[in-house]
């Protein structure tokens, strides 16, 4: 178990979906929460409801300028969990560069640009809390996933190597990866999603993940066994399955 009050958490992507209910259920742990996001009104309206103390933020994690200016309004924080991310469906057919370069910008490109003005502070004071959001459709190529599926198997790299470089550090680094969550994004999907969840069961699974020691967390849980499973699956019977 961690020790929430009086921490500082920089939640990046909270104006929405899960991140606004990740901020919902983590502001209950007694953590102080500066929330960022793109769309000030909206973190305005969040901050008013939150039982903790919590710190507006406004950021274009797309525009390093802004990540700077937010990072330097934020301050020295004792964790940072980044939860942004944007989402078009696309197969190879319909593929969409603009779309694409936005997904892994704003999904990757952008968590780089956050943790690069957070975590040399962390590593310094040997102390810290990072936490990155993939996505069980980062395990392996999933259709119609183009763009989105490249960015979560990046960030789930990114966790990856940033944990095996601080595991033995005063840094903790851990990684959640959701399947389908019931948000603005998942709206545009046209296909069935298996064991869909409510942001508010998966923003209680992810805070549950942050108070433990461990590195990774798939849910929902019988889902993510699947597609770790998948991994180890050769080819010709991955694609049969999956394809």
């Amino acid at each position: 178990m961690r020790d929430w009050p009086g921490k500082r958490y920089w939640l990046v992507g909270a104006s929405q979906g899960l991140g606004r209910a990740v901020a919902q259920e983590l502001s209950k742990t007694g953590a102080e929460l500066i929330l960022s996001a793109r769309n000030e009104g909206a973190l305005r309206e969040l901050a008013d409801g939150l039982p903790g103390k919590s710190d507006v933020v406004p950021i274009d994690v797309s525009d390093a300028a802004s990540v700077a200016e937010a990072a330097a309004a934020a301050g020295k924080v004792d964790g940072l969990v980044y939860l942004a991310g944007v989402y078009w469906p696309l197969t190879a057919s319909e593929f969409d560069g603009e779309k694409v370069a936005t997904m892994l910008d704003i999904n990757l490109t952008g968590a780089a640009r956050v943790l690069g003005h957070v975590l040399p502070g962390m590593i310094e004071r040997d102390q810290g809390h990072i936490v990155l959001t993939g996505s069980l459709s980062g395990f392996r190529g999933l259709p119609g996933a183009n763009g989105y599926g490249a960015s979560k198997a990046g960030i789930m790299s990114l966790a990856e190597t940033l944990y095996a470089d601080l595991r033995k550090t005063g840094v903790d680094v851990q990684l959640v990866n959701p399947g389908f969550i019931k948000t603005r994004l998942t709206e545009k999907n046209d296909f069935k999603m298996p064991f869909i969840m409510e942001p508010e069961e998966a923003a209680r699974l992810f805070v549950e993940h942050m108070q433990g020691d461990d590195f990774a967390r798939n849910f929902p849980r019988h889902f993510g066994a699947l597609f770790r499973l998948s991994q180890f699956l050769p080819d010709w019977a991955y694609y049969r399955l999956f394809g």
